[in-house]
């Protein structure tokens, strides 16, 4: 599947910008600073108002999160939500954007979460701030001016692992309630041997030599990636989670696991929506205001969270 025309100058600018992006990348400062520059590029739309904060995380740590209003209506839904970056890179101001996007789509109060990365804390580090923060989130909700009955959970490639991890956390441990879960072009396996990932090419922007490489970083111990928690598509039981909308893309290495996962859901009675994108390259979501069908498939996802929502 090619890359659908409006992309493709976008993915070519991307690709001199980065001209190694297509190769494999040996460390963490090089492709944080890939990611930074990318993230420079994208636009930050006006939102009623945003604070930052440090939350209480497991064993004493502090999480920082960064929250949106879209406005100072009292009881607006709460999304939680994990930026990407293969759980090295990324961090509140790669997915800035995104975020402020988010809460003005779907009149939501929105919580950006700053977990930790690898390799300097490798998994289950940003598993635990991500149930952490949702945990805040519930709790707190009436101090936000939001609703925790309408509180979902929300990411995109390793943060769409960490919202479908935390739905599964949040499903065992029985707190907190939630009510959606948005995953965008989602990890949900570490096999690399899926179609997806035979066809994909630089033109994905994300390739199977990068995501060897995050997997390597986040979690290399091959038994510990097994783990549902680390690979949520390979959990025995998913039965009794929260409705669940999955986006995938065409020109995406992870296209295959996320709609095995989707599959899953469906045939253990959860109530879930796909959505495939499929001209579109791993990773689009944060830069979608610059690429018209990109900006489509957005405004879709997000009247899915809004009508999910209430």
């Amino acid at each position: 599947m090619p890359l659908h025309p409006e992309a493709e100058p976008f993915v070519a600018q991307i690709r001199e910008l980065a001209p190694d992006l297509g190769g494999e990348v040996t460390d963490a400062a090089t492709a944080r600073r890939l990611s930074a520059a990318r993230a420079r590029q994208r636009p930050a739309p006006e939102v009623e108002r945003v604070d930052e904060r440090l939350i209480p995380g497991s064993y004493g740590v502090e999480v920082p999160v960064r929250i949106y209003w879209p406005s100072s209506d009292a009881g607006l839904p709460l999304i939680v939500h994990f930026h990407g970056g293969g759980w090295v890179i990324g961090d509140l101001d790669s997915h800035d954007g995104l975020a402020r996007s988010m809460a003005n789509a779907t009149r939501s109060i929105v919580i950006s979460v700053d977990y930790r990365l690898a390799p300097e804390h490798r998994y289950p580090a940003a598993v635990e701030d991500a149930y952490s923060a949702t945990v805040w989130a519930a709790a707190h909700a009436d101090e936000l001016g939001g609703d925790a009955s309408r509180l979902a959970v929300a990411g995109d490639s390793a943060g769409g692992n960490l919202a479908a991890v935390t739905a599964l956390q949040c499903q065992e441990r029985g707190t907190p309630d939630l009510a959606f879960q948005m995953l965008l072009y989602p990890v949900t396996d570490h096999d690399f041997t899926t179609q997806s990932y035979v066809d994909s090419g630089p033109d994905c922007l994300l390739t199977k030599q990068h995501m060897m490489w995050f997997w390597d970083e986040y979690a290399p111990d091959l038994e510990v990636r097994d783990h549902p928690h680390a690979s949520p598509l390979r959990a025995d039981d998913l039965t009794g989670l929260p409705p669940a909308h999955v986006l995938t893309a065409g020109m995406d290495p992870l296209r295959c696991e996320g709609q095995r996962y989707a599959a899953r859901l469906k045939e253990a009675g959860v109530p879930t929506s796909t959505q495939h994108c499929p001209g579109l390259f791993h990773g689009f979501a944060p830069d979608a205001e610059r690429i018209p069908v990109a900006a489509e498939a957005m405004r879709e996802l997000y009247a899915v969270l809004r009508a999910a929502l209430g």
